[in-house]
């Protein structure tokens, strides 16, 4: 009797721990959208995209995504997961270097949301098509797309 207490009680924990995970997504795409904690423009690839962007003096190409264990949508997870996207940046004084961006921040997993390149901070704030239950992840390759927005300043990543 003592163990189905136990179970009950961590499974309502699990279940508590996913719903604050939904809320906190929710509230960040309608911050995204509405562009209230995004200094600047979303500027938007799909995979396998390449621009210039003169305005920044770079180019970015949008080479893949090398992970994607997002929580599938209409499935309650333990883990919300992340979405690495590999993107290669070139400036025109310097060689390529293609970085990975996650959608969320982990130091223990070497996930990171933002870099550091030819004096710009660059953050990646969307990935788009989310995995479905009965897709998943794999069924998506060469159909994401992805939005990154880049500020001025923030140290240099290509003189360390």
């Amino acid at each position: 009797m003592f163990y189905k207490i136990i179970i009950s009680g961590f499974a309502l924990l699990v279940l508590s721990n996913c719903n604050t995970q939904k809320e906190t997504k929710s509230a960040e795409k309608v911050a995204t959208k509405n562009n209230k904690n995004v200094e600047g423009k979303i500027i938007y690839f799909t995979e396998g995209e390449n621009k210039f962007l003169s305005e920044y003096q770079m180019n970015v190409t949008f080479k893949n995504i090398a992970e994607d264990s997002r929580c599938p949508e209409g499935v309650t997870c333990v883990w919300e997961g992340a979405a690495v996207a590999n993107i290669e940046f070139m400036g025109t004084t310097t060689r390529p270097m293609t970085i990975p961006l996650a959608t969320t921040e982990n130091a223990g997993r070497s996930y990171h949301k933002s870099t550091f390149f030819n004096g710009y901070t660059i953050s990646l704030v969307e990935v788009n098509p989310a995995p479905t239950s009965g897709e998943g992840a794999k069924a998506l390759s060469g159909k994401y797309r992805i939005g990154i927005v880049i500020v001025k300043g923030g140290e240099d990543s290509t003189k360390r």
